[in-house]
């Protein structure tokens, strides 16, 4: 991580951000905003007391005087003045959420890592293992779920807010026929993600495995982000197709039709993959130039054909009484096929919104540190 501090001048007063590399002027206007005073911020919810958006555009820093190391008072043309913490102020430019770094991985990875026993979440200090092992690897398994049915929703409410679809608030996965999704049969599921079609996309998938009695029927898991970082290095414009060209999902059954269009590829604001949209069953390749549909072509094949490649891809038993959680966008989730007449192979499956798991984080966060303060 590259070193930063905080520079104060009196004259002319400034604020500058120093790293290894360069020196960054902060700002009046964004120090303004970021003001300590304590009429300024409730002092439970963080919420500021005052419209920000009303501030002078052209608001500028007028005096500046350094209190101690960790402390400066600062003035600004419109008279307003706060004492500043340079901790605080540190902590605002870097905007760490305090979540757990991701870590991509590939077939390799160590499943130890991200197996937990559902018994023991009941513990803060299981818990929050459990939460830094989702956080990182984008998935995890937990043992010793209870085999009832719906159990899934009680798990799904441990970690966050369940989703109901048209499927329902949980959807059963066995072979059955007729079936309005491939998912409902025995044949084998390609890497892939769960509903590609709706906006938002369900951000994590719970699977439930109550009875497993079949030698087929395993399950895969696949790291997007692993997976997308290797696309780039070998086919940049490609990649680039894939992370900016709306494509088409659309799903139909008798009842309901639903399509959307949005890019293959996911980032964040600083490139960084989050995910996929992928569902070879249901999207559509766009219509572009000639030259620009066989490049988005081949970069899609070259990520079908990675998704599939052994090296990627973990493949294991679910085993009855084992539950599966993972973030739907980054990590893809298939099977092999299975014959039904060997023996039964039920699932539960629901939905939760993406930002469960981080919220329960922060709350184990701050109920350890408020004990720890107490002690």
């Amino acid at each position: 991580m590259q070193r930063s501090e905080l520079k104060f001048q009196q004259t002319p007063p400034s604020v500058k951000l120093l790293t290894d590399s360069s020196e960054f002027d902060i700002p009046a206007l964004w120090l303004r905003e970021k003001t300590q005073h304590v009429d300024s911020t409730d002092a439970v919810t963080k919420q500021r007391l005052f419209d920000s958006h009303l501030i002078d555009p052209e608001v500028e820093l007028v005096s500046l005087e350094k209190i101690s190391l960790e402390l400066v008072r600062l003035v600004f043309s419109d008279g307003h003045s706060a004492t500043y913490s340079t901790a605080v102020l540190l902590a605002e430019i870097h905007d760490d959420d305090h979540c757990p770094e991701l870590v991509s991985w590939d077939s390799g990875l160590d499943q130890r890592l991200v197996r937990h026993d559902w018994r023991g979440l009941d513990s803060d200090s299981a818990f929050e293992a459990a939460l830094t092992a989702y956080l990182k690897y984008g998935f995890i398994i937990l043992n010793n779920v209870p085999n009832t049915p719906e159990q899934v929703l009680d798990v799904g409410a441990k970690f966050g807010y369940v989703k109901e679809t048209n499927f329902g608030k949980y959807f059963e996965v066995y072979s059955k026929p007729l079936a309005i999704d491939l998912a409902y049969s025995s044949v084998r599921l390609g890497p892939h993600t769960d509903n590609p079609y709706r906006d938002p996309v369900p951000g994590i998938q719970l699977l439930h495995c109550l009875v497993n009695e079949t030698t087929g029927g395993l399950s895969t898991l696949v790291d997007s982000v692993k997976v997308v970082d290797a696309l780039m290095r070998e086919d940049v414009a490609g990649y680039l197709l894939l992370k900016n060209t709306p494509v088409r999902f659309r799903f139909v059954d008798k009842g309901v039709e639903l399509t959307t269009r949005r890019p293959m590829i996911n980032t964040d604001e600083a490139g960084k993959t989050l995910g996929v949209h992928y569902s070879p069953r249901l999207d559509s390749l766009p219509l572009l130039g000639e030259r620009d549909v066989k490049t988005f072509h081949k970069a899609r094949k070259r990520l079908a054909e990675l998704f599939n490649h052994p090296d990627y891809e973990l493949k294991f038993r679910l085993q009855a009484g084992e539950l599966m959680l993972f973030d739907n966008s980054r990590v893809l989730h298939g099977r092999t096929s299975y014959d039904p007449t060997e023996g039964h192979r039920h699932l539960q499956g629901c939905y939760i919104d993406l930002d469960g798991p981080r919220e329960r984080f922060s709350e184990i966060a701050k109920r350890l540190k408020s004990i720890e303060e107490a002690a």
